[in-house]
């Protein structure tokens, strides 16, 4: 068998075998008639869900296709020729994901796993105790909390993608246990927490380069006595507003300077990094807030990365994005009801010492929320504008168009 043909395979055999737990448990609901453990089957928020009727057990499953055209390209422009280069339009499938998640024996055990079908790559796997509000537990693979932009679901974001700032500051999947709660204290005194500690070597990766862990830590302050979910837009038309402000960090030593859904990685100006060549340290300072169909959220990075095999050579990066969207319809009687209107403007200096260097986009985007985020068509305008030691002086715009299903 071609080794290619392996992955395919393997995607086409789990699939049938989820598809026949379903049909053995559609089967049970016409087996049992008044035992507790008779389950029952119905669509929910989460896709096909098939739940117990003393609810200890609970399992859903749901799809998601992205499709998405872009031009003169998707990506954002990294090098010279991603700018002036040929153009190179594109229409593919950007993502196309299973979701199977749940609860077993108890409703506070929970489990979830993601996989990439379009890729090959098994993105998130985890089992969370979840029985006290103040005080759960996460282990497995997952997105840390660092970023609340990376860690919003790409079919929730409010924008096609992720800003510029994205791909240096995201700590993006790790594997780990990590500790977690919310603090629900009166008025002001309202807290969300998150520590973990991770192999720090990215998605996929089992093993360690050396005797070093990942360090996460969040401090989120719900001043307003309300959470801001994980989630982009406020389709709820928030009746009352909900504001955050959040502190995070991270330190790691590993060969990378960055992470990606593909793994670990290297930025540009740094070499492919030796087992503990480099020394990472991260924080982000974070805002967010909804209220009556207006929605905002912000962060600010630093990061350090310290080249442990070249005399503790130490450079400093910057970045931040501001984004806010607006259901219009809440002061315009005529603008149609499941269109919003969003903006982000992002800033990135992969050189803080040098002052001529600085990479900027703005982006312009309309969501029509044909069902939430479940359904939803997005066309976006995107404005970047370069000046560094490697680009010169590099400026241009960058156009998509992005259908985003979930069932």
């Amino acid at each position: 068998m071609s080794k290619s043909l392996a992955p395919y395979l393997n995607i086409r055999v789990a699939i049938i075998l989820t598809a026949i737990n379903c049909v053995l448990g559609l089967g049970e609901v016409f087996a049992q008639n008044s035992d507790s453990s008779r389950v029952v089957a119905r669509y929910g928020n989460k896709g096909f869900e098939l739940r117990t009727i003393d609810n200890n057990f609970l399992l859903q499953i749901q799809g998601r296709l992205q499709f998405r055209f872009a031009t003169p390209a998707d990506t954002d422009p990294i090098t010279y020729d991603d700018f002036v280069g040929e153009r190179k339009p594109v229409f593919k499938i950007n993502r196309a994901r299973i979701k199977i998640g749940g609860h077993a024996f108890k409703p506070w055990l929970g489990y979830y796993w993601e996989y990439e079908l379009s890729q090959s790559n098994l993105l998130d796997f985890r089992v969370m105790i979840e029985k006290w509000e103040w005080l759960n537990f996460k282990l497995g693979q997952w997105k840390v909390e660092f970023t609340r932009e990376r860690f919003i679901s790409s079919g929730e974001q409010q924008l096609i993608e992720r800003s510029l700032i994205n791909r240096a500051f995201t700590v993006d999947r790790q594997q780990g246990v990590e500790v977690y709660g919310h603090l629900k204290g009166e008025g002001i005194a309202d807290f969300n927490y998150w520590a973990a500690a991770l192999t720090g070597t990215g998605r996929g990766n089992t093993k360690n380069d050396d005797g070093n862990l990942m360090y996460f830590g969040r401090l989120q302050w719900n001043f307003l006595g309300r959470e801001v979910e994980f989630e982009g837009s406020d389709l709820e038309i928030t009746p009352k507003p909900a504001a955050i402000l959040a502190v995070a960090a991270v330190t790691n030593r590993s060969p990378y300077t960055r992470f990606s859904q593909a793994g670990g990685g290297t930025l540009e100006g740094f070499e492919e990094g030796a087992p503990g060549q480099y020394r990472v340290n991260q924080l982000n300072i974070e805002t967010a807030f909804k209220y009556r169909g207006l929605s905002w959220q912000s962060e600010l990075h630093w990061k350090q990365v310290i080249d442990k095999l070249n005399s503790d050579q130490t450079t400093l990066l910057h970045g931040f994005y501001v984004q806010a969207g607006y259901m219009v319809h809440q002061s315009v009687h005529w603008w149609p009801k499941p269109l919003e209107f969003a903006v982000r403007h992002a800033t990135y200096r992969p050189k803080v010492n040098v002052d001529d260097d600085a990479q900027t986009e703005t982006s312009f985007d309309m969501n029509w929320f044909f069902k939430g985020h479940k359904n939803k068509l997005t066309a976006e305008a995107s404005y970047f504008n370069f000046l560094n030691d490697d680009l010169d002086f590099t400026k241009g715009w960058r156009y998509r168009v992005q259908w985003d299903i979930s069932f």
